[in-house]
């Protein structure tokens, strides 16, 4: 996510993203703002998910890498680090997401997260769960990769 946040450049922000009614700018701010969302729900703090998501300011891999560290050092120091294949769903989800406004390949990423948050979709998420957040699974290209695979079951189109 580090490396596909770097290449946003002005000219990307203003792009539509595979998530309805989101610009590149709105995707990136909410990336930038889910670890620490994460982070805050695992020391037992409430979130807000509808609240209005902070801007990722001007260095935002910059900023996710801190967010990141911080939900890592949360998880060492939970004794239960509970939603973790959530959290790499949501954070997989969007890096398809991310990497298809930009016209990136996902083929080079970490396979892991995506299959561990795919996993935990395919167990948790039923039909009536899908909507409004989620469309219908839809196909995944013949040779997918894992977040090509993530984002046709969350009903991207790939």
């Amino acid at each position: 996510m580090t490396e596909l946040l770097r290449q946003v450049d002005a000219d990307a922000r203003r792009r539509p993203t595979p998530c309805d009614e989101w610009t590149v700018q709105e995707l990136v701010d909410h990336v930038v703002a889910t670890p620490t969302r994460f982070a805050q729900m695992l020391r037992g703090e409430s979130v807000d998910w509808a609240a209005p998501t902070p801007p990722a300011g001007a260095d935002p891999a910059r900023a996710f890498r801190s967010h990141a560290d911080e939900l890592v050092r949360t998880w060492q120091q939970s004794p239960t680090a509970g939603g973790v294949d959530w959290q790499c769903a949501e954070l997989a989800v969007h890096t398809w997401d991310l990497a298809t406004a930009l016209g990136r390949p996902t083929a080079g990423l970490d396979p892991e997260p995506a299959e561990r948050g795919l996993a935990f979709m395919q167990a948790s998420l039923t039909e009536d769960k899908r909507s409004p957040v989620f469309g219908p699974e839809q196909p995944a290209p013949d040779g997918a990769d894992a977040y090509q695979r993530i984002a046709a079951f969350a009903g991207r189109a790939a």
